[in-house]
This record gives C-alpha cells, structure tokens and sequence, in this order.
C-alpha cells in the first residue's frame, strides 16, 4: 500500500494521454518510473511483445477511451468484472489495469534481470479479454473519503491500543518514507485528475502505512500468537478500505468524464 501499483501508474498516465493531455514520451516515462523498460504481450493485431508507446496507441485505435485500474485480494475481486482467466491472472498479480471501451486488461508480471549489484527491473503486461460491465465493489470518491476518514481514526486507535505505535528503525522508516511521499503531493496521480482524487489516494496511503507498520514492524504489544491474529483480523478491513480508496481515486477521472 505504500508504493504506487504500477496499474495506477499506467491507468493515470493512460489517461492524461488519451484526454491529449501529455505527449506519449511524457505518458511512457511517467509510466516506466523507476523500472528499466515495460513491453505489452497479446496485443491485438502484434505477434510479439510491443513497448509502450505503440502498445499506448494501438489501444487507442481499438477503442479505449479510458483506464481503470483492479486491486484485488483473496475473496475481494476488487475492480474486476471478469471473465474467470483475466481475475485470475489480476489476483496473482494483485493488480491490472482496464481498458473502457476495448473490452482489454493489462495485467503486469515482473522480471530482475542483470548481475549482482545491477539488478534492474522489467515489466511485461499481458493483454487479455475482459467482460465489459460494472467492476466489483468500486466506491466513489465521496465514498472513499468518508470511509478513508473513519478507517483511519479506527486504525489510529487499534494501534494504540495494541502499543504498535512505536517502534524501532523499520518503523521509522517506513514512516520516513511516508513523508517524503506525501511531500511530492500531486506527483501521485497525472494531469487531469481532481483535486479531490489527489486527497482521497494520499489519505489512502497514510491509512496503508498505518496497516504496514503494524503488520511488518513486530508483535508490539501482541505477546501471543492469538493477540498477534487478532490484530491481522482487526486490520483487514481497515486494509480493504486503503485498496478501495486507492482504486476510486485512479479510476475518478473516467468516472467524471462520464466513460462507462
């Protein structure tokens, strides 16, 4: 929950592109990030993996007017509306993006190539059919706002409760990490999404860390092995409204052009 999904990425930068709000160089590299090169296998009409840039334009010619993106987890197929390959190929991913109007999904699958000490990372999506109708359990931002605000509040309170704030370097990083992410603000989501999109995704993400430092960060106050699950279950719920948020937010633009 802490790093950006490269689906968001692909989704939002996909987007701005197809709204000609940024020229296809910027869109790519925005998209790529950190990651050394990013190529699209099953494209229609291309017998072999494609890069971005033509991949971005092809899909376009098949029709796509808009990119959402699907987080989901065991039992919550979140954002997706089939058919059974493509959920199973997003739920080993825990991602994939969808495109509106194509009846497409991208699903990222992730290489480390290169010798010890330089390791770089490459990014392959398969492109599959996609059942074209509403997808799972989507809230709008409205909806993820107030529910981000209550999670958050309920999490903050968990945690305390079960002494997690706290701790020691992992923690400290994490929550470093946090900052300097919530420091580059609007950098989270690409030109042409709503201020409000910007607000719910950072909120989103500050609920996640909460979730991350207590899952990764020690048993805190959790001595035993069934206070320790406890604290797992108390938090899912905490953890599915963060993935929520995150997909209302990267999926608003389409919603407010009225794509469907």
């Amino acid at each position: 929950m802490l790093s950006e999904p490269r689906s968001g990425r692909l989704a939002a930068w996909g987007n701005a592109l197809l709204a000609g709000l940024v020229s296809p160089d910027d869109a790519v590299v925005a998209i790529v990030g950190e990651d050394a090169v990013h190529r699209v296998e099953g494209l229609p009409g291309e017998s072999a993996p494609v890069g971005l840039t033509l991949a971005l334009g092809r899909l376009r010619a098949l029709g796509a007017s808009g990119l959402r993106i699907a987080l989901p987890a065991p039992g919550h197929p979140l954002g997706l509306s089939g058919p059974p390959e493509f959920n199973a190929r997003a739920l080993e991913a825990e991602e994939a993006a969808i495109c509106e109007g194509a009846a497409l999904g991208l699903v990222p699958e992730v290489y480390e190539a290169g010798p010890a000490g330089d390791v770089h990372v490459e990014v392959v999506w398969h492109c599959l059919p996609v059942r074209e109708a509403p997808p799972a359990d989507v809230p709008s931002l409205g909806e993820a706002e107030r529910e981000l605000a209550e999670a958050l509040r309920d999490a903050t309170a968990l945690l305390s409760r079960l002494d997690v704030a706290g701790s020691g370097p992992v923690a400290e990083a994490a929550i470093d990490a946090y900052r300097a992410r919530a420091e580059r603000g609007r950098e989270m989501l690409a030109p042409g999404y709503p201020p409000r999109a910007v607000r719910v995704l950072e909120l989103a993400q500050r609920v996640g860390l909460l979730v991350s430092v207590a899952a990764e960060n020690g048993p805190g106050g959790a001595v035993s092995a069934s206070e320790i699950a406890a604290r797992a279950e108390a938090l899912r719920p905490v953890e599915r409204t963060a993935r929520r948020a995150q997909v209302a937010a990267y999926n608003s633009v389409v919603e407010e052009r009225g794509v469907r």
